[in-house]
């Protein structure tokens, strides 16, 4: 008996392109994905895979995406850009359209901006649109009106690692994929924007924390050297995701071993009372 798992698949903009490569690592190694829960980046990769798109499919997407397929210039005072492109190249590639289509059970998160709770869209609805809220990014994007009236932007903001939403699955493990565990590299702090931005890396680290600890493994690709913003280095950032994932198989072996062993009733009911509690305070997106 193989144990279930659960992927997380962290947002990142640019560098989650490297999620191609750690799932082209897994597979090739045997690794069942028995569910993913993506925020931003990580959401549209996962929904890629999930949707049950070839993998050089995905990564042929990866290589080709610009910015201009996911945003435009809009007269909005909400934002710079619309990213309804982006639910628009999705409805055009994706196999399957919907969640309760998808052969591989997926959730996205996104973030309530009135109330900066977060939204978890999974079982039922139009996965394109799910994809676009997670990835709208506040301030550049304008926020995505979901069917409840809601604003929602990129769940990056309450759940950029979403290991506590996969562990929502049931699942018996959860493997988490972090791209920006390495921070910004290519930044120094010797300029006021340098200091803002380490200091935002920092604060985000801190919130992404608590979502690590619901992780049995987490894979780190080394994409720090990387801007968020550089869609143009999709090899490199597939190859680092390979290598990371190709790293991480004998610990993810261990893992499995050890969740084929007894534990404590006791430990397995207190873990999945934690993700219970943390799933029933999200609302569904129909």
């Amino acid at each position: 008996m193989v144990p279930s798992i659960a992927l997380a698949l962290s947002g990142g903009a640019a560098r989650g392109i490297a999620h191609v490569g750690v799932l082209r690592a897994l597979t090739e190694n045997d690794i069942p994905i028995d569910a993913i829960a993506g925020t931003s980046a990580g959401a549209l990769v996962g929904g890629a895979f999930s949707s049950g798109m070839p993998l050089d499919e995905i990564e042929a997407i990866g290589r080709s995406l610009r910015w201009r397929d996911i945003g435009r210039m809009t007269m909005s005072r909400l934002g710079v850009q619309t990213n309804e492109r982006l639910e628009q190249y999705l409805l055009e590639r994706l196999p399957k359209k919907r969640f309760e289509e998808f052969p591989i059970p997926l959730a996205v998160v996104a973030t309530d901006l009135q109330t900066g709770k977060p939204v978890v869209m999974r079982e039922k609805g139009d996965v394109p649109f799910a994809i676009r809220a997670s990835c709208a990014i506040p301030g550049w994007y304008v926020p995505v009106i979901d069917v409840n009236g809601r604003q929602l932007v990129d769940g990056g903001l309450v759940a950029n690692i979403p290991a506590q939403v996969a562990r929502g699955f049931d699942v018996d493990l959860v493997i988490a994929v972090d791209v920006n565990a390495e921070g910004a590299r290519f930044l120094s702090a010797t300029s006021v924007i340098g200091v803002v931005l380490q200091s935002m890396i920092m604060v985000q680290k801190t919130a992404s924390l608590h979502q690590l600890q619901q992780a049995d493994c987490v894979i780190r690709p080394r994409v720090g050297h990387i801007r968020w913003d550089e869609m143009t280095r999709a090899d490199e950032l597939i190859s680092a995701g390979y290598k990371a994932g190709l790293e991480s198989i004998p610990e993810i072996r261990h893992v499995i071993e050890t969740a084929l062993k007894p534990t404590p009733r006791w430990y397995q009911f207190g873990r999945k009372r934690s993700s219970q509690r943390f799933i029933e305070k999200i609302p569904i997106q129909d």
